[in-house]
């Protein structure tokens, strides 16, 4: 333990209130958010030989009290382990008698899902540790009972920075108190102003001179704390950072994990072999750094009412159905139906995005990771692509994924496009199986739907004057992004409306897609495009014919609008005629020529 220099509290000249402060103080605090309350019973932590080189690199930097910047922020993927990490240090931090004070936030409980028991719940701990100190505590709430209602900043000083500078003034040595702040699941607080209040409050009012503290703070890399942390952020040249996803490799020590785990199971059903060893690395495999991934398989395989063997075979093999009693993945499932809901609510509650659907566009975009139709659109396009294609603003798939940072990133590649990088395999399977993602599934047929439609927008609203197109694609006067985006429009719209899909598409946008003259912008389009430059002419019998028979469909429906339709593909498969026709006389051309070369040669030769 450290030495505490004590000061007698009799020194001390105490406000003569009632002597209810301390009671107050304790109405306003969590205590389910201590780091050994009982509400956090069995929390997860790291193994002792897991997760040794960030533990290290945390605990250097903790008992380095002379290093340049006393604020550690950890960010880090849903699942990552942040949490673990965070109960771990502070055990570590206790056992070697510098933990100050913790807060564990927790999105569930609402008695720690909100910055306001905070302040009281750190003076409460650090009140515990020195009697003078909680006399000077108790009389600054009783000297003021309604500042559990003010501000962070004033809370910060009225109940740690102005106690502890009281007892300075009167002889104490603030150096040798517990000086380890640990704030866990910073994005678990309702909120982002708040979450950014107390990042700032605690910056201005414990990172001061004369005061010993240093912060660690944990999170997902959600809005308050990624723009603080980012260049030009209030907390750029304050905070330490350690980014957990993208700077350590988990994979080890997920074996580890699930090695030690299974041969206690062995233990316990004397049986040692009932796994093997391919079983750990498929499960390690596919949690893609995600430690919750692994705890969450751990758990329900040890299930001690069930069969370990039958449980790893489930999770190895599992095809999810609706009828299936089974959840194996259940708490991973809550985890990642919890974060998209409140992404969706706040992107939805933007008043420039009335009437967007978020889990659409996000469906749409994820599509782009794993791969589209290739008949129906390029397999990958880049992110920022999809959102012109789609008809959104600048930057729009930037604001999309802003409250899913845990989740996935963007990121630029080689070419200079903007790529959604999914952190986790398992949201994919989440998000592809309706019995997982249940209300929040979306299937593929809206998704080529929702394109079809803004594809037909995009072409309709393009600035170009069609009466007048230059002869190469590369030439026409638009940003370059924009030209790929329409060339994806063009495609998009003749294959898709050729396609199966073509039934989830309403008549009312055909019509206004033909009375708009998007036909006709189109058949401008495709003499540019070329046979060699578009994937669609490799299929252009197949759509032709596809056409012809969605608009024979139409006929009895929209009878005006399907006599235009068919009146351009009657005139492309004539011109597609043409151009073959051209093309073997220029073919016949060459190879007279080098026939007639040929012969020279020889005659030459003579």
């Amino acid at each position: 333990m450290r030495d505490v220099h004590y000061v007698d509290a009799s020194q001390v000249n105490v406000h003569p209130g009632s002597g209810i402060g301390w009671e107050l103080l304790l109405e306003n605090t969590a205590p389910n958010a201590l780091h050994d309350s009982d509400a956090r019973y069995d929390a997860p932590k790291c193994d002792e030989d897991t997760r040794v080189e960030v533990t290290g690199e945390i605990m250097d930097w903790m008992m380095d009290r002379d290093g340049p910047q006393r604020m550690l922020c950890m960010t880090g993927a849903a699942g990552s382990g942040k949490s673990a990490l965070q109960q771990t240090t502070a055990e570590k931090c206790l056992k070697n008698g510098i933990l100050g004070f913790t807060f564990f936030f927790s999105a569930s409980d609402p008695t720690r899902n909100t910055v306001k028991p905070v302040i009281p719940t750190f003076a409460y701990q650090l009140g515990r540790t020195n009697n003078t100190l909680r006399q000077c505590i108790k009389a600054a709430v009783e000297d003021d009972p309604l500042i559990f209602d003010k501000s962070l900043r004033t809370q910060m000083s009225t109940l740690i920075a102005g106690p502890l500078q009281r007892c300075k003034s009167i002889g104490m040595d603030l150096t040798t108190l517990s000086y380890a702040i640990l704030i866990d699941g910073l994005d678990e607080c309702i909120g982002e102003d708040r979450q950014s209040e107390l990042l700032i409050a605690v910056k201005e009012r414990l990172l001061v001179n004369g005061l010993p503290f240093c912060v660690f703070i944990a999170s997902r890399p959600e809005w308050a704390i990624r723009t603080a942390l980012e260049p030009g952020g209030h907390l750029c040249k304050v905070a330490y950072h350690i980014q957990l996803s993208d700077q350590y490799d988990a994979s080890a020590d997920m074996r580890r994990y699930l090695w030690r785990r299974f041969e206690d199971i062995g233990l316990r059903i004397n049986d040692s072999k009932w796994f093997r060893e391919n079983d750990i690395k498929t499960l390690v495999r596919a949690a893609s750094g995600q430690f919750i991934y692994v705890a969450t398989v751990y758990k329900y395989i040890s299930e001690r009412r069930a069969s370990p063997m039958e449980r790893l075979k489930i999770v190895l093999t599992w095809t999810p159905h609706e009828e299936q009693a089974t959840r194996p993945f259940e708490a991973l499932d809550r985890l990642y139906t919890n974060i998209l809901l409140a992404a969706k609510n706040a992107y939805e509650a933007v008043d420039s995005h009335h009437g967007r659907d978020f889990l659409l566009l996000f469906r749409v975009h994820h599509m782009g990771v794993t791969g589209f139709n290739s008949y129906t659109i390029m397999r990958h396009p880049a992110a920022d692509l999809l959102s012109v294609l789609l008809c959104l603003e600048a930057r729009a798939e930037e604001t999309l994924i802003s409250d899913l940072r845990s989740l996935v990133a963007l990121r630029t590649d080689h070419g200079g496009s903007l790529r959604l990088r999914m952190y986790h395999k398992s949201l994919s399977d989440f998000l592809q199986e309706p019995s997982r993602a249940k209300d929040l599934f979306v299937p593929e047929d809206r998704v080529y739907a929702h394109l079809a439609k803004s594809s037909m927008r995009h072409i309709v609203e393009c600035p170009l004057d069609f009466e007048s197109v230059p002869d190469k694609w590369e030439e026409l006067p638009l940003p370059e992004l924009y030209r790929h985006s329409l060339k994806e429009a063009v495609n998009l719209v003749l294959s898709f409306l050729s396609g199966a899909h073509a039934i989830d598409v309403d008549d009312e946008e055909i019509v206004g897609f033909t009375e708009n003259g998007g036909w006709q912008k189109i058949n401008s389009l495709l003499p540019l495009l070329g046979r060699t430059n578009i994937h669609l002419w490799d299929y252009f019998d197949k759509w032709i014919a596809a056409l012809l028979y969605f608009t024979d469909r139409l006929k009895s429906r929209q009878p005006g609008t399907a006599a235009v339709i068919n009146v351009f593909v009657e005139k492309w498969k004539l011109d597609d005629k043409h151009e073959a026709e051209r093309r073997r006389q220029k073919d016949l051309t060459h190879l007279d020529s080098c026939d007639h070369s040929s012969d020279s040669d020889s005659s030459q030769g003579f």
